[in-house]
């Protein structure tokens, strides 16, 4: 999503968040930018709008950052393997969904926990060779 959209889309989450009609909404764009539709405001006048928003009590919310899904709950003999794909992520600062990806594009298998014991060898070779092409240690 490009900066003008995310500006738009805050725009009219303020405005919903706000309650205002449609009729106070386009007098305040009147107002402040001298335009009567969002399709016409510029990225500053987009700006000028957020902050009479904030003026009139609208509260950006932001959502939680959420920790990812827990490390896969595989069986005794793979989870060596599990604990290495485990530091290799944690090491390059990503999620298990990461993992999940590189499962299904190099297996068809949808998720970590799902792969066997030489499919869980070859996603730690594949992590190994990230890490040594991004300077990462592997070991």
């Amino acid at each position: 999503m490009n900066r003008r959209n995310l500006q738009l889309s805050k725009i009219h989450i303020a405005k919903k968040d706000l309650g205002l009609d449609d009729d106070t909404y386009r007098a305040l764009l009147k107002r402040v930018a001298g335009v009567t539709s969002s399709k016409d405001i510029t990225p500053m006048q987009a700006v000028s709008v957020l902050a009479e928003f904030k003026r009139l009590g609208w509260e950006q919310k932001t959502k939680p950052k959420t920790k990812g899904r827990a490390v896969p709950n595989v069986a005794p003999g793979r989870g060596k393997l599990v604990g290495k794909i485990h530091a290799f992520l944690a090491e390059a600062n990503r999620p298990w969904e990461y993992a999940d990806g590189m499962a299904l594009r190099m297996f068809k298998v949808e998720r970590v926990d799902w792969l066997d014991a030489k499919q869980l060898g070859s996603l730690v070779s594949a992590l190994a060779y990230d890490a040594k092409r991004n300077g990462r240690p592997t070991q």
